[in-house]
């Protein structure tokens, strides 16, 4: 079955981007030259997807905004004849079908995506979270569709990360079954380093078959009340089988200050326009400060 969904879950307070996400949604903070939201949005149309279920809240008002007509700046910029930017800011307001869901209550990953119940029907659909963006030359999600379309399974993504670094992320237990393809046998929520069953680890791409919604309606809130997704997943592999993809491509967490720094120089040093003069400007700062190097006068 064609997956013709995709559930982006963005009603979270951005508590790690605070000062920053006070009164501005996490998800339309810049990201090079457009706000993050848009990345995940292009990323699941790149991948064939072109209907897009966004979870928000009652403060992601300038992120709907965003994917709406600005009747106003087109005509400033009709007037202004900058027939290229027109032409851009329409592309984005014809980029996909976009729904948006409030999620009254912030109570985890496993509910924000349950509140979409409903609109996803019962069909297997994807997940895109987007503090995770995926630079890829072939779009992360496209390629996790290839394993769904072998297995029509469940297919989640996976990164290797620094044993130490396992106990930030839910790990899989794997069994090697091809090229980049895992057999998940069991999922651990932040394990301690010592007792982690791999450093394979899940990053914010999911394929989900129907049946998730039973299992996560059936899972108990864990720590600070929220029903977490890899609960909802341990239950489901009792019934299905569930496969890991380690993608290619550099995955940055953009739902960190530093995480975000990265992403953007990372990303604007592909960018014709922006990625000469970045590339120079990074050249000229001097080894062990933060401040440019002073030029000499022509």
């Amino acid at each position: 079955m064609k997956i013709r969904k995709a559930v982006v879950p963005a009603g979270g307070w951005g508590t790690r981007l605070l000062p920053a996400t006070k009164a501005l949604p996490k998800e339309s903070l810049p990201l090079v030259n457009k706000p993050i939201i848009q990345w995940v949005v292009e990323e699941a149309v790149a991948s064939g997807i072109h209907q897009v279920i966004i979870i928000t809240n009652s403060l992601k008002r300038p992120m709907e905004d965003h994917f709406d007509r600005s009747f106003e700046l087109e005509y400033v910029l009709a007037r202004k004849g900058d027939t290229k930017m027109l032409e851009e800011i329409r592309r984005i307001t014809d980029l996909a079908s976009i729904a948006y869901l409030r999620q009254k209550e912030q109570l985890g990953l496993g509910h924000a995506i349950l509140v979409a119940k409903d609109l996803v029907g019962d069909e297997p659909f994807a997940v895109f979270l987007p503090d995770d963006i995926i630079d890829a030359p072939v779009p992360a999600m496209k390629q996790m569709l290839q394993v769904f379309e072998r297995y029509k399974c469940s297919v989640i993504a996976i990164e290797r990360v620094d044993p130490e670094a396992t106990s930030r992320y839910g790990i899989i237990s794997p069994k090697p079954i091809a090229h980049r393809v895992y057999q998940v046998q069991d999922l651990v929520e932040k394990p301690d380093p010592a007792e982690a069953p791999s450093n394979l680890a899940i990053v914010g791409r999911y394929i989900l078959t129907p049946e998730i919604f039973e299992y996560l309606e059936r899972t108990p809130p864990g720590r600070g009340g929220e029903i977490q997704l890899t609960d909802g997943l341990k239950l489901l592999l009792e019934r299905q089988a569930i496969y890991g993809y380690e993608f290619e491509g550099v995955r940055h967490d953009a739902g960190t200050p530093i995480g975000l720094i990265k992403a953007t120089i990372s990303l604007g040093l592909k960018d014709p326009e922006i990625g000469p003069e970045l590339r120079e400007f990074l050249r000229s700062l001097p080894v062990g400060t933060s401040e440019p190097a002073a030029r000499t006068p022509k």
